[in-house]
């Protein structure tokens, strides 16, 4: 009896493996991005009206506490960490010393954190004409600080974000020629993440893009 229930056990548990097993693998694919060349991912979007009634800048909290609270680094500061070309010393209070970056925008290196800003890929106040103003206050603060897609947020040189401020592509390029592909490839992501439409000035001048930008695919998953 005793054998015959050990053996009924060992068979039991050997079956539960390839389930057990298939969790892990199952969680890998989910989180796997989509890839698109730019041209299918840009016609996907969806044409949409866009509105500004009712944004405030702080209806989307930024920067938040960042991936480990605990350890003093802002949303801000995890992106200079990540972003690094020369990796910053992180001293107290996540204060960075240090270090150098590259702007793609302009092409240029940056050696002072201080000198960078932190762009929202699409500025909140574009989000807020694309779908943000329908989001809760939790969603719009996760969109706000999303580590999740490397090409949400990026660092560059203070000059370019503040020249860019809330303008779309049909309205403002970065003025280095070989980031446009880039730029038009990550705006693309952002947006089919977050689930947001393109206006049809802003649709056609990414559709001018991706002409010539043959072989750029456009890499995405979708914000939880």
């Amino acid at each position: 009896m005793i054998k015959t229930l050990a053996c009924s056990l060992a068979a039991f548990s050997l079956a539960l493996v390839p389930l057990a097993a298939a969790v892990p693998a199952a969680q890998a694919r989910a989180a796997e991005p989509t890839v698109l060349p730019i041209g299918v991912a840009v016609s996907s979007l969806p044409v949409g009206t866009e509105s500004r009634d009712g944004y405030a800048r702080t209806k989307f909290k930024h920067w938040n506490a960042g991936v480990n609270p605990s350890d003093g680094c802002n949303t801000r500061s995890e992106v200079l960490i990540a972003e690094a070309v020369t990796a910053p010393a992180v001293g107290a209070k996540c204060a960075l010393t240090g270090g150098s970056w590259w702007s793609y925008y302009d092409e240029q290196t940056v050696t002072a954190a201080g000198s960078l800003d932190i762009d929202h890929m699409v500025p909140l106040a574009e989000a807020w004409d694309s779908g943000a103003s329908s989001w809760d206050a939790k969603r719009r603060e996760a969109y706000a600080n999303d580590l999740g897609q490397a090409s949400s947020l990026v660092a560059v040189s203070a000059r370019t974000n503040r020249s860019k401020a809330d303008q779309d592509p049909a309205e403002w390029l970065p003025p280095a020629a070989g980031a446009l592909c880039r730029y038009a490839s990550e705006w693309t992501a952002t947006k089919l993440r977050w689930g947001l439409t393109v206006d049809g000035l802003e649709k056609d001048r990414l559709l001018d893009l991706a002409a010539g930008c043959g072989g750029t695919t456009v890499a995405y998953t979708l914000a939880p």
